[in-house]
C-alpha cells in the first residue's frame, strides 16, 4: 500500500499532465483557428468574384440593373437591382382609370463572415417586380468545401433569376 506522500506527487503530476495537455490543446485549436479563417478568406475571395462576375454578365444582358459590389458586416458578393414604372389599374379610386406603381426588382448574392460555426455560407435573395422569387442559404464545412460545388450553385441561382426575370417583363 502506497503511502500518502507519494499517491500525493502522483496526484500533483497527473495535475500538471492534464493542464500541459490542456494548454496544448488550446494552442493547437487557436492554430486551427487561424487557419480555419485563412481558409475562409480565400474562399470568401474566390466566390465573392464569381459572384460579381455573374451579376455583371446578368445585368449586361436586362439594361437598367445596376451592380453594386456588396462588402461589409452582412457579407461579400454583390446585388443588381432596378426600378421601373408600370401602369396600374385603380380600385380605390374607380374615377382614375390608371396609375403608375414602381416596380423593384433585386438579385442579392453574398458570402457571409467567418463564423464560430466554421462553414462557408452562399446567401441569396431575389426579387421580381415587388414579388420575392427566392430566399435561399447554402453552406458546406470549411475543411470540406467543394468550391465546384458552391461555384454551380451561384451559377444556378442566378440563371434561375434570369429566366423567371425574363419570363416575367
Amino acid at each position: 500500500m502506497m503511502d500518502f506522500e507519494k499517491r500525493l506527487q502522483q496526484a500533483i503530476q497527473r495535475g500538471q499532465s492534464e493542464s500541459n495537455a490542456k494548454d496544448q490543446a488550446q494552442v493547437e485549436q487557436k492554430l486551427g483557428e487561424a487557419e480555419l479563417r485563412k481558409i475562409h478568406a480565400d474562399l470568401r475571395l474566390q466566390f465573392s468574384e464569381h459572384i460579381e462576375e455573374c451579376l455583371r454578365q446578368l445585368a449586361d444582358h436586362f439594361p437598367g440593373f445596376e451592380f453594386s459590389s456588396v462588402v461589409g458586416e452582412e457579407g461579400w458578393g454583390a446585388e443588381i437591382n432596378r426600378d421601373d414604372l408600370g401602369l396600374g389599374n385603380s380600385r380605390t379610386q374607380p374615377q382614375q382609370k390608371s396609375y403608375y406603381s414602381r416596380f423593384y426588382s433585386k438579385l442579392h448574392l453574398v458570402i457571409k463572415p467567418f463564423s464560430s460555426a466554421h462553414i462557408v455560407e452562399l446567401v441569396g435573395k431575389g426579387t421580381i417586380r415587388n414579388k420575392e422569387i427566392y430566399s435561399r442559404t447554402q453552406y458546406q464545412r470549411l475543411p470540406d468545401v467543394d468550391t465546384s460545388v458552391m461555384m454551380q450553385t451561384i451559377d444556378q441561382w442566378v440563371l434561375e433569376y434570369a429566366e423567371k426575370y425574363a419570363s416575367q417583363k
